[in-house]
């Protein structure tokens, strides 16, 4: 599995290697009818936007493609040039923009709703980035491979790249691989660590709250991905073969 996303009461699931992106209902969880992309080689993430009603593709290491929510109309959205270090990994939404993350050029890009690029991030050497959000600030949240520590962190970055504050865990425990993040509205980060498998909760100053999810809740399986919907508090959570839904509003 490499990608879960809802939009409106649907939730995407794509998987390594597969053309298909699976469809289920997101109240009952029948499985709906697949759509297919014939030239979507290697998925590697996917996010939707509630504004533009679309959904995005990142197709590792060449391109990202969006379709509407019925699969109905498929484009290939943004392609890279053969010259262009950037390669798309990960995905998400900021507003009605797409920001889109390179580990291998240290980049972030963000592109409008008509695959134009807008600008790009430039992140320090050191920082390998697996996934990024926008903040309600408009900072950018940025969880990543500190290669010159030899450890994961989360940072928090402006739009030139400089570094506002860092996580690399508590006093208790260093923090794990992390490959996926999400935002809410006040600034609280969702953290999914991979390797101590669970997710962690953070507050806007990248102050760590509480673990929200623990391992024995995710079966002991390592989260590798997430979509947090505000206005249920329902977290759904991409493992290495099957998808979970926790209510965290209450927590």
């Amino acid at each position: 599995m490499r990608g879960v996303t809802q939009l409106q009461d649907v939730v995407y699931i794509v998987c390594a290697a597969f053309s298909t992106i699976w469809r289920f209902s997101a109240t009952t969880h029948q499985r709906l009818t697949n759509i297919n992309i014939k030239h979507l080689t290697s998925a590697w993430d996917i996010v939707a936007c509630e504004q533009t009603l679309q959904v995005y593709i990142a197709d590792y290491p060449k391109c990202v493609w969006r379709m509407s929510a019925d699969g109905d109309d498929i484009t290939l959205w943004w392609l890279k040039s053969s010259s262009d270090t950037f390669i798309p990994r990960t995905l998400s939404i900021a507003s009605a923009h797409l920001l889109v993350t390179s580990l291998a050029a240290n980049q972030l890009m963000q592109l409008d709703s008509n695959g134009n690029e807008l600008t790009r991030i430039q992140l320090p050497d050191y920082m390998e980035p697996h996934h990024a959000v926008q903040s309600p600030t408009e900072t950018i949240i940025v969880s990543h491979n500190n290669t010159q520590l030899g450890q994961y962190q989360i940072s928090e970055v402006n739009t030139a790249g400089e570094v506002l504050r860092q996580f690399s865990g508590s006093r208790i425990s260093s923090l794990g691989e992390t490959l996926h993040v999400a935002v809410d509205s006040h600034g609280n980060i969702f953290l999914a660590d991979d390797e101590n498998r669970c997710i962690l909760l953070l507050d806007a100053q990248l102050t760590l709250r509480r673990c929200i999810v623990e391992e024995h809740q995710l079966n002991y399986k390592g989260p590798w991905r997430l979509c947090y919907r505000e206005p249920t508090g329902q977290l759904l959570i991409g493992l290495f073969n099957s998808v979970v839904v926790f209510d965290v509003l209450h927590r």
